[in-house]
């Protein structure tokens, strides 16, 4: 059975097929506000865009790291939050919120960076949503110092709480967030791994629709390498899910100048595309200066959706790539450790066999480093206790005038106007 055969319950991952079937390419904004009223009008003018899009709400950070004490007494107080603080807020206003705008048409995800999610995975389901994101590991490692053995027990029991769940027909939909891990600095290999990964440990746990994340790294031509890697791997290893491919533009420091943030949002557009990626996560010509306005938004919506329109998928692609091979070698490394993905993903970075480059938490063996080459692609300097197969680049001890100098890659890059046209492989 093909993902294409399962039941079509899932509300956001079949508006994604369907746009992706009329060749469009999915936007979505990363938009969260405290106050209701302005929190609906987001959601409205993200509807409104001249652009194949789905909402997003994205949550506070009390309700993100669990205090949700201090997110009520917000709102009594009516203090302004970064976020939507959803577990806070009676499900009937939150409703009131969606009404009239949520829906097959228009789906919307619940964004939160929670190592304990439970509490606001039952508030999403009360107020009638079912699509959200994160996962054990990468809603972890780089937001706190929650011990992994804890999220990862969070993570199983939020899981449940979501796949118990189906309401008028309706099952959940999860992203994975295992393929933004730091945001950057972390070679593709590794990103696509731990996508997959999460991927499958929410499949492991009645997860059906699920989406695949992979962060914008600093090159095209391995970024569609990572993509169509990511795209294989879930073909072999997450069968009985429906499931797509979801970009996001870079994450680390972004262009300074309106024209250099453009570039690169264009260039992820592109990228998406080329590869056979459904759906991209837009960031805004504010990003490097201050939160984005609803209006920025919506101007980075459609400028990506117009990108895609510009660009046709690109063919051939090697399936052994450099990416595919790293990136399977790890996943088979967790899969020796245990069955069960979330004990393999425990043992796995307790050895090192799993490692993040530059990541402080506790449970990261913290061993391994990265660095751009000069051809612009992301690769290891060092790899640790990585069970990594031959064709691994090491490139060198890794400085911290050149770790600094990495950092401003891709800002440097688009605000000089020296960005590479992406390359077209065929």
């Amino acid at each position: 059975m093909t993902r294409d055969d399962l039941p079509d319950t899932d509300a956001f991952g079949s508006f994604v097929a369907r746009e992706h079937a009329r060749g469009r390419l999915v936007v979505q904004p990363r938009m969260g506000f405290g106050d209701p009223r302005r929190m609906r009008a987001g959601l409205a003018a993200t509807r409104a865009a001249d652009a194949a899009s789905v909402g997003t709400i994205t949550l506070d950070s009390y309700t993100r790291v669990g205090d949700n004490a201090s997110a009520r007494r917000a709102v009594l107080a009516g203090t302004d939050l970064n976020g939507y603080p959803i577990v806070a807020r009676p499900p009937e206003q939150t409703r009131e919120v969606l009404a009239g705008l949520a829906g097959a048409d228009f789906p919307v995800q619940v964004r939160h960076g929670s190592a304990a999610p439970q509490e606001i995975f039952r508030s999403l389901l009360r107020a009638g949503l079912t699509a959200t994101e994160g996962g054990p590991v990468s809603y972890c490692l780089p937001y706190g110092r929650t011990p992994l053995e804890r999220s990862v027990a969070n993570w199983r029991e939020g899981a449940a709480i979501l796949a118990a769940h189906a309401e008028d027909g309706r099952s959940a939909h999860v992203e994975t967030f295992g393929g933004c891990m730091l945001g950057q600095l972390c070679p593709p290999g590794m990103l696509v791994a731990l996508s997959l990964l999460e991927g499958m440990f929410f499949l492991q746990h009645g997860i059906r629709g699920i989406s695949l994340s992979y962060a914008q790294q600093t090159s095209p031509a391995q970024d569609r390498e990572a993509i169509r890697a990511l795209r294989r791997l879930a073909s072999e290893f997450l069968g009985g899910a429906r499931w797509h491919v979801v970009l996001y533009t870079y994450m680390g420091l972004f262009p300074r100048t309106p024209g250099g943030a453009r570039s690169l949002l264009r260039q992820a557009a592109r990228t998406a595309v080329e590869a056979g990626a459904e759906r991209v996560i837009v960031k805004t010509e504010a990003e490097a200066h201050r939160i984005p306005t609803i209006g920025e938004n919506v101007r980075a919506l459609e400028t990506a959706a117009r990108a895609a329109e510009e660009t046709r998928p690109a063919a051939g692609g090697d399936p052994d790539s450099d990416v595919y091979l790293e990136a399977r070698a790890l996943l088979s490394a967790v899969l020796e450790h245990s069955d069960d993905i979330g004990t393999g993903l425990l043992r796995a970075f307790s050895r090192g066999h799993l490692d993040i480059p530059y990541c402080l938490h506790p449970d990261n063996a913290g061993r391994v480093r990265s660095r751009i080459g000069d051809d612009g692609h992301l690769r290891w300097a060092d790899t640790g206790s990585l069970p990594l197969p031959p064709v691994a680049h090491r490139s060198g001890a890794v400085t911290s005038a050149g770790l600094i100098s990495t950092l401003s890659y891709m800002e440097r890059r688009h605000d000089s106007g020296a960005a590479p046209v992406p390359e077209r492989n065929g």
